[in-house]
């Protein structure tokens, strides 16, 4: 394959990454034989603000490359341009006799990253609702708790295990067991143990769900 040839199937490929990926996507192809390794073809150059000709690289500088640089592939690595856009960048090489060109894919990701920060900012919260309304809401707990066990009408030393489970299914109903630490309350309340109020909201539980399949 010679330079011209190299040169095309680079080009070629520059001109067809650059469509496909659009306007923010910049592709070149360089002379790595050149000391200066001038570009010689570039699409988007908009990205850079390079054009054919350009010696310098993404990053605006045009200091001589590092020896290792010239041989080495460098895939997905981040850089700034001078305008401040924040790319992706990657370079692969492509040597032959007389020949040493590099394809350099460029891209910038800037305004996506902005509208990653705007999700995250539109996502983000201090805290669940839940938690917010009813942090320190001992009271409202109270409150409930008291009304429900008023509309029995007996002690609660006096109550049964029917009329515990009714009392608890009427919790449960005013969604007393969405407050936070509610049922070491209410086992206090109702001097139980903190298993028999999950035990009774398990079988409130499997009779609901008895009740659906009928």
């Amino acid at each position: 394959m010679t330079k011209d040839e190299a040169f095309e199937f680079l080009d070629r490929t520059a001109r067809g990454i650059a469509e496909m990926f659009g306007a923010s996507c910049e592709t070149l192809v360089q002379d790595m034989g050149d000391p200066n390794h001038p570009i010689l073809s570039i699409y988007n150059g908009q990205v850079s603000g390079r054009e054919v000709g350009s010696t310098l690289d993404i990053l605006g500088s045009g200091k001589l490359i590092d020896s290792s640089a010239l041989t080495t592939d460098f895939v997905n690595l981040f850089a700034t341009t001078p305008n401040g856009a924040q790319v992706k960048s990657s370079t692969f090489h492509m040597r032959g006799e007389g020949f040493d060109l590099a394809l350099g894919i460029d891209f910038d990701f800037t305004s996506l990253a902005f509208a990653n920060r705007t999700l995250v900012g539109l996502m983000s919260a201090d805290a669940d609702l839940q938690s917010a309304l009813w942090t320190g809401g001992e009271g409202q707990l109270w409150q409930i708790v008291e009304e429900c066990i008023s509309s029995l009408g007996k002690p609660v030393d006096q109550l049964d295990k029917r009329e515990r489970l009714k009392l608890i299914a009427l919790m449960d109903q005013k969604n007393v067991f969405s407050f936070r630490k509610s049922v070491p309350f209410v086992a206090q309340r109702l001097k139980v143990s903190r298993y028999t109020v999950y035990k009774y909201l398990d079988e409130l539980a499997a009779e609901k769900a008895a009740a659906r399949k009928e």
